[in-house]
């Protein structure tokens, strides 16, 4: 005790991890909507890692492709839409209204913005021409269901308007409307995406309309939002939590007051939790291993990672986009790494000596998930440079 201020020891934070995201075996989850809501946000700018991180957490993981995509395609108590950062993630439906107003919206007016700007420097029609296309594909995608942006450009034909983007500089590029026009109704919360082309590791989607949710109060949303993202991850530093929302500072001490966080003490200094989450938590029980995927959210949880992976492999396991690639846990750190081959082989390497034990158990970790992935070949759209030497590509 500092201060007043409760000391959370890494000890206890690798405890917490391991329990809140469903990591020992005996806090498995019994569905992708329990994973979900567990973890509150799933990282979904590679498909293959909302299954993966499901996958590694249910209790039957053979069952993940299909009730995975029962969830988000048939029942839809799943979603995949922008979200914090300007990032792609996969939530609970009943969280659509909360992201949006919490992180959507702002990120949303500056999108739109930038695009019609663009349009008006490349002498392309202008905002009121852009709101009629707008109502007239949505209309289109609430008929079709869902559709590709092509087939959408069927129906409303303006979508494949041309226009030049940023002439003359570097990286000028010939840009389609329909292309820019879905990405901002993307982050505007009007649109989600919908079933792959391909197989669940397929990058091409269709569109489908977004789940209509009721417009909160930003500051209300933004309050919520981290009280579940606490919840799951406290205790939390302040960069943490700016990090991981996106927000400024201010707003994110504004939701810590509403929510009435307390504060502790963690190796990084001050932190937060919940207000009702101050008392110890107990050892998460018999040590536990397990392979999570690239862009994983226990990886990418926090900012401030020490705790739980050793500053030395961050070269080895990160792209130079502070991407995390595929990695190996025993017992709430950051031990290796593993890859898929193109023969199926999952294979892995330990970056710590951590004995006998763990590689017996990362290696039954590695046949589960061979099993479940039976057919399928998954290779991270983010790669690294640990994981493409285990794959054997140079």
């Amino acid at each position: 005790m500092a201060d007043g201020r409760r000391y959370v020891g890494a000890a206890e934070r690798r405890a917490r991890l391991a329990l809140r995201h469903r990591l020992t075996a005996g806090a498995r989850a019994g569905s992708p909507e329990d994973v979900a809501d567990s973890l509150v946000a799933l990282h979904g700018s590679d498909p293959a890692t909302v299954y993966l991180a499901i996958g590694a957490r249910l209790t039957d993981p053979a069952s993940t492709v299909a009730r995975t995509d029962r969830a988000l395609y048939e029942d839809r108590s799943l979603v995949r839409m922008h979200g914090m950062r300007h990032t792609v993630f996969v939530f609970p439906t009943d969280l659509t209204a909360v992201v949006h107003a919490s992180t959507g919206l702002t990120v949303a007016a500056r999108e739109r913005a930038m695009l019609v700007k663009s349009m008006a420097q490349a002498g392309a029609p202008d905002a009121v021409w852009l709101k009629e296309v707008e109502e007239s594909a949505l209309a289109a995608l609430g008929r079709l269901g869902q559709a590709t942006a092509a087939e959408l450009a069927r129906e409303e034909p303006r979508l494949r308007e041309q226009f030049v983007y940023a002439a003359g500089k570097s990286y000028e590029g010939v840009h389609t409307v329909g292309t820019r026009l879905l990405k901002v109704l993307g982050v505007e919360g009007k649109v989600v995406r919908g079933r792959p082309l391909g197989s669940w590791t397929s990058s091409q989607f269709r569109w489908a309309l977004a789940p209509a949710h009721p417009e909160l109060d930003a500051s209300v949303a933004q309050a919520e939002l981290l009280r579940r993202w606490l919840t799951v991850c406290g205790p939390a530093t302040e960069a943490d939590l700016k990090w991981w929302t996106g927000w400024r500072v201010t707003e994110v001490r504004r939701a810590l007051a509403a929510i009435g966080a307390r504060e502790v003490m963690v190796d990084e200094g001050p932190a937060y939790v919940t207000e009702d989450d101050e008392e110890a938590v107990p050892e998460a029980g018999e040590p536990w291993a397990a392979l999570l995927p690239a862009l994983d959210p226990t990886a990418m949880g926090w900012q401030q990672r020490d705790w739980y992976l050793a500053p030395e492999l961050r070269d080895a396991l990160f792209d130079r986009s502070g991407n995390v690639g595929p990695t190996v846990w025993w017992d709430g750190r950051v031990v290796g790494s593993w890859a898929q081959r193109p023969s199926g082989e999952v294979v892995w390497r330990l970056l710590e000596p951590v004995g006998r034990e763990a590689e017996t158990a990362v290696e039954e970790a590695a046949a589960t998930l061979r099993a479940w992935l039976n057919d399928t070949r998954v290779t991270p759209r983010f790669p690294t440079p640990l994981e493409k030497e285990l794959r054997g590509r140079a």
